[in-house]
């Protein structure tokens, strides 16, 4: 099968869509991708790129076709507009120099949906169907995440939503919670098909190593991996540490994002310093060395009707680790938690039930957490293993 996938980004940069080309491209499909220059997430060409090239390249056998963007820079409102829009210009230059044929154009939709424009337009050059792999809820994740309350432009970022499904031909959701506010935007549930993530195959439990043990605190270590963002609510974290503090609790960040420098900036007023400790950011491929020396393993989100939509990309990955796991979210990842039987999970924003479910893994013994490690592990193999989501990928293909 041949197979152009459109996404605005693409390795270098960090995505869970390189590991999905690689491996369809490893399961002898002739596999493009229509990208962008890479520059997320410091907002500036990575090495090796710029506005002059390379145009066209080849990684691990994948031919990659490169779009020239405005650059997200601060990521401030007005520059990720241009950087959004500019991918869609000059993306439609890039798909009309495509030669050939294709049988399927899949669209990998975070943020931003205007990506679906290419897929579409693509799909009509091509004569072939579109699948729109949709991450993120517009408008709902620009009025939450993007801080935007004008009900102008909502509207109308609503109803350019709204035309990118209906001329798609199938439609992908990461989490079945997203079927109820799409079909809100007059899309056909027949239209719709849950496909989630899967965690790459080196999520996995792993052999402690010396040189990973050395990096982290004595003491109970409860992981976070992530982004650093307003809606990972570390407001909550920081509160559930506050009332912890007279314990040997620790909180160890992977990660980075623009809410770090705020958010340290609370836990040094709290007096809590000695609690928290940011390593910094790290390869994907490392996660599972740190995750070994966890004794548990932390999510967060927001309290808002979008993340309660959204199965979070890390639980997979979490799961696939075998640790215990402590979440503060609602929704989907709440529920996946208490179904899998693989730790704890409170409501969203409340730092006081956090805290108890944090000190319920701190007192459990060890055998508990060997349950909650093995629940976790047999979980994600019956819904998150990558060979069983490209085999259902494969299907959908060649059925719909």
């Amino acid at each position: 099968m041949r197979i152009l996938v459109i996404s605005q980004y693409f390795f270098p940069e960090n995505f869970r869509i390189n590991d999905l080309v690689f491996s369809l491209f490893k399961r002898g499909h002739q596999v493009e991708v229509l990208t962008g220059k890479p520059n997320y997430p410091k907002g500036d060409y990575f090495n090796g790129y710029s506005w002059n090239g390379p145009s066209k390249e080849e990684i691990q056998g994948v031919k990659v076709h490169r779009a020239n963007l405005v650059l997200r820079k601060n990521a401030g409102g007005v520059r990720l507009f241009l950087n959004y829009i500019s991918f869609v210009l000059f993306g439609f230059i890039e798909v009309s120099k495509l030669k050939g044929k294709f049988d399927k154009v899949f669209i990998y939709a975070p943020s931003p949906i205007t990506v679906g424009i290419l897929g579409i337009i693509a799909a009509k050059k091509f004569n072939c169907k579109s699948y729109l792999w949709v991450h993120d809820l517009w408008p709902e994740s620009v009025k939450v995440a993007g801080g935007i309350s004008n009900k102008v432009i909502l509207g109308l970022i609503n109803y350019m939503t709204k035309l990118i499904y209906k001329f798609t031909n199938i439609i992908l959701v990461q989490s079945p919670e997203f079927k109820n506010y799409i079909k809100d935007q007059n899309v056909s549930e027949n239209k719709m098909i849950y496909y989630p993530y899967y965690a790459e195959d080196f999520y996995r439990v792993v052999k402690r190593q010396e040189e990973y043990k050395n990096l982290l605190p004595s003491g109970f270590n409860l992981v976070f991996a992530g982004n650093i963002g307003v809606a990972q609510s570390f407001d909550t974290i920081i509160g559930a540490l506050e009332l912890l503090k007279n314990h040997n609790i620790n909180i160890v960040v992977l990660g980075d994002g623009r809410d770090k420098e705020r958010v340290q900036k609370i836990i040094k007023d709290r007096g809590i310093s000695n609690k928290f400790f940011f390593l910094g950011s790290f390869p994907a491929k490392k996660m599972s060395n740190f995750f070994a020396f966890a004794d548990a393993l932390l999510i967060t989100l927001k309290k808002a009707d979008i993340f309660s939509y959204t199965i979070p990309g890390k639980l997979q990955s979490y799961l696939a680790c075998g640790k215990p796991i402590i979440g503060s979210l609602d929704g989907i990842g709440n529920k996946i938690i208490i179904n899998s039987k693989s730790g704890y999970a409170s409501e969203a924003e409340n730092e006081k039930l956090l805290a108890d479910n944090i000190l319920k893994i701190y007192n459990s013994s060890k055998s508990q957490k060997k349950k909650f490690s093995s629940n976790a592990i047999k979980y994600f193999r019956g819904n998150f293993s990558k060979n069983y989501l490209l085999d259902k990928l494969e299907n959908i293909f060649e059925n719909h």
